[in-house]
């Protein structure tokens, strides 16, 4: 490992950071139009997240995997660990959140899941880039290129979850950021323990996908029935399609780069 591969690796992963940025036109919406958008932004977050783990985390996971078995066994484990941290999240702040005049306590609980399960995702990519690096610089550009498309939607609707989990528009922006930073983290694990992070890659992404799938569909998409963010069926099917749609549009793009 040389010095250009530490210096690739690491500018790669400020550029993949640098796309959470986009998170940030949310600042420069009224609040009385992004109350109307928040059920199509959060109906769509609900197609990112579970077309991100069955379309991409869990095939990848599989391809990396010797035993495929076992890549739903961490899946399985991820579900049940983010239920676990769920569960605790309601019992240690239960008092504070009493306080919200607005949001519920599941609300603020599933932002911060959503916060966890994405802190995992970014790391992954990162092992990721310095992977793809390590093997060939080529290879670690068109990596780190396929992985700045696949955060745009990413990015959206985790702003999206964030801002209707009660984080201020200001606060969901630095936490997105700040959570997007655990891709370089990643990096440098891998690139002074490579041979450990490769042999748990696998173990990761399906652990990541349990966690994009428990949030979708025992957080998101319950809230989604409540009368404040109620849908008509077409919008609702249409958003949660566009989420799935973008992820499946990036594995045809992904092709060609």
């Amino acid at each position: 490992m040389d010095i250009f591969t530490i210096f690739a690796t690491l500018i790669a992963c400020l550029l993949v950071v640098s796309v959470a940025a986009c998170s940030a036109f949310v600042l420069y919406i009224k609040d009385s139009r992004l109350k109307v958008w928040m059920p199509r932004l959060i109906a769509g977050a609900v197609g990112v997240l579970l077309g991100d783990a069955f379309l991409h985390l869990l095939p990848d996971a599989m391809a990396l995997s010797k035993n495929t078995g076992t890549v739903f066994i961490w899946a399985l484990t991820g579900m049940l660990c983010f239920y676990g941290i769920e569960q605790y999240l309601h019992w240690r702040h239960d008092h504070s959140m009493a306080m919200r005049t607005v949001h519920s306590p599941s609300a603020a609980s599933f932002a911060k899941m959503n916060l966890l399960g994405d802190g995992i995702h970014n790391f992954i990519d990162g092992v990721l880039i310095a992977a793809s690096f390590l093997a060939d610089p080529m290879l670690g550009i068109t990596t780190t290129l396929a992985i700045m498309v696949h955060e745009i939607p990413q990015e959206i609707s985790d702003i999206a979850v964030l801002i209707q989990g009660g984080y201020a528009k200001k606060q969901a922006v630095i936490l997105n950021m700040l959570c997007a930073s655990a891709c370089i983290a990643g990096a440098m694990a891998t690139l002074l323990a490579a041979h450990v992070m490769t042999l748990s890659l696998s173990a990761l992404l399906a652990t990541a996908a349990g966690g994009f799938i428990y949030i979708a569909t025992t957080d998101l998409m319950p809230l989604l029935r409540q009368s404040r963010m109620k849908l008509a069926l077409p919008v609702h099917a249409a958003a949660t399609a566009a989420g799935v749609f973008s992820m499946q549009a990036l594995l045809w793009l992904e092709a060609f780069i």
